[in-house]
């Protein structure tokens, strides 16, 4: 069933609003992948702040023009589904690459991060970083590094000065067993 030039305006309106949105786009692959499959997919997008749609790859490219977007021929060939990440780029690409490593139906073409062109291997590289609360304990980690290391390193001779007073009066307190 065709369908009409004002439809297809409102989707490629929907695309422009969808790519504006998003802070990455991962263009997939998905010959194959049956609706339960794309149902668990969709969900588990939508769980870290994300969407994921089955794209025309016509208008696809009109949307894409729009936007100023220049997309590689083959991100657009064959059936094409586009993650859009809304809130944690990681997390969307890492959602996407365990379900690429469980079914033979899910391919990753590339994408784009903050509106730059990404490689398949990039957005794999991307899904092995940590988790966003992991990120940032590690960066306060290393912020509060020095400052504890320059605490310890002040109370260190109290201490020591403290533990010969305590060893004195404990030494002064025994008695003398001669």
């Amino acid at each position: 069933m065709a369908i009409s030039k004002q439809e297809k305006r409102e989707v490629v309106d929907n695309y422009v609003t969808l790519v504006d949105q998003s802070k990455a786009l991962f263009f997939t692959e998905y010959t194959g992948l049956n609706m339960k499959s794309m149902d668990t997919l969709r969900s588990k997008i939508r769980e870290v702040g994300g969407e994921f749609h089955i794209v025309k790859n016509t208008l696809g490219k009109v949307a894409f023009d729009q936007v100023g977007l220049e997309i590689p021929e083959n991100y657009l060939e064959g059936s094409t589904a586009i993650a859009f990440a809304f809130a944690d780029a990681p997390a969307t690409a890492k959602t996407i690459s365990d379900l690429a490593k469980e079914s033979e139906f899910i391919k990753v073409k590339g994408g784009y991060l903050d509106k730059k062109l990404v490689s398949a291997s990039e957005i794999k590289a991307l899904a092995e970083l940590p988790p966003l609360p992991v990120m940032r304990a590690q960066l306060l980690g290393v912020i509060m590094a020095p400052a504890s290391k320059l605490a310890r390193t002040i109370a260190e001779p109290a201490r020591q000065l403290a533990s010969v007073f305590k060893a004195y009066s404990d030494k002064d307190a025994t008695p003398e067993t001669v």
